[in-house]
């Protein structure tokens, strides 16, 4: 077990798992969806989708796209890199699915019904609808990957239907091999093992994952700073104990010049980072008034502003 943890948000009969990312969205009685990731004990992100309870929930192939159901029948669209609905459709669902291709699946009692954005600006409409026999109570509707069909699974049984345009028509072998044999199966299942990320890597944006942290800037630290610095390092040589030399070789002359050095040894890097910093903004200053010459009337008042 990689993790267990209270949600504190009431009971939940609603769970799916995010295949761009692999979080965890959780919906719950009072209408919030909650998306969690294995090594958290907090949820990353808390949605008030609904205001009775959520009743069903979908996640869009390319995992941008969430659509949620609700007691109070309202179907939401939300953009997941916005935490904002896109669209708000009337109707109560009891279960929901994305196909590969983006087509809804939604049903409730016995009827299902298929949207599709058909324009392609993420505005759902009625695609197909069918009616199952009257008195069958839908639980389940699952399209099947890399075909045009929709398993339903009901109080009688199980039934499948045609929908044209569902599954994904060009699969890549690498990913899913529809037509694979046992043996590709087994090496498939030990090699999916061996790439498996840990959980510690699930997030919201997997894009971060092996991306390098920029540079930050240094900050540019004040000249009181600077002075208590060197201040600092001052009083650490002056405090340095000296060895007790042999007769001759230990007068107080020689003590006081050498604790001299020290302390001009402790000054030279702050010295030098001051001459650095007053060569910089030499320079800095001089490329601006090249930039912007002034007229020869006004240039001595500028001479005399730099020189202060």
């Amino acid at each position: 077990m990689v993790g267990n943890y209270r949600t504190g948000l009431g009971r939940s009969d609603v769970l799916q798992v995010n295949p761009f990312n692999g979080v965890v969205a959780v919906g719950h009685s009072g209408g919030t969806v909650s998306i969690w990731k294995p090594t958290s004990a907090a949820p990353l992100v808390k949605m008030l989708c609904h205001r009775g309870p959520v009743t069903a929930l979908a996640f869009h192939p390319n995992g941008h796209l969430m659509a949620t159901a609700g007691m109070e029948r309202k179907i939401k669209l939300w953009d997941l890199r916005k935490f904002e609905v896109l669209q708000t459709l009337p109707g109560h669902a009891k279960t929901l699915d994305f196909s590969q291709k983006g087509l809804l699946a939604t049903s409730t009692g016995s009827f299902v019904q298929i949207l599709g954005d058909l324009s392609g600006s993420q505005n759902y409409s009625r695609y197909m609808g069918h009616s199952m026999a009257k008195g069958y109570q839908i639980q389940k509707a699952v399209f099947r990957p890399y075909e045009d069909v929709l398993g339903i699974g009901h109080s009688m049984g199980w039934s499948s239907i045609l929908i044209p345009g569902s599954g994904e028509p060009n699969f890549d072998s690498w990913v899913a091999n529809p037509f694979e044999t046992s043996k590709q199966r087994r090496e498939k299942e030990v090699r999916s093992l061996l790439d498996k990320l840990p959980p510690e890597t699930i997030m919201l944006d997997p894009t971060k994952i092996g991306a390098v942290r920029p540079t930050r800037k240094k900050e540019k630290r004040t000249k009181q700073e600077r002075e208590d610095d060197m201040e600092t390092a001052v009083a650490a040589a002056k405090s340095l104990p000296f060895k007790k030399k042999t007769k001759g070789r230990n007068k107080p002359t020689k003590k006081v010049k050498k604790r001299q050095e020290g302390i001009e040894k402790a000054k030279r890097p702050f010295l030098e980072q001051q001459m650095k910093e007053e060569e910089l903004s030499k320079k800095k200053r001089k490329r601006i008034s090249d930039e912007n010459p002034l007229p020869k009337s006004l240039q001595r008042f500028a001479r005399n502003k730099a020189a202060t």
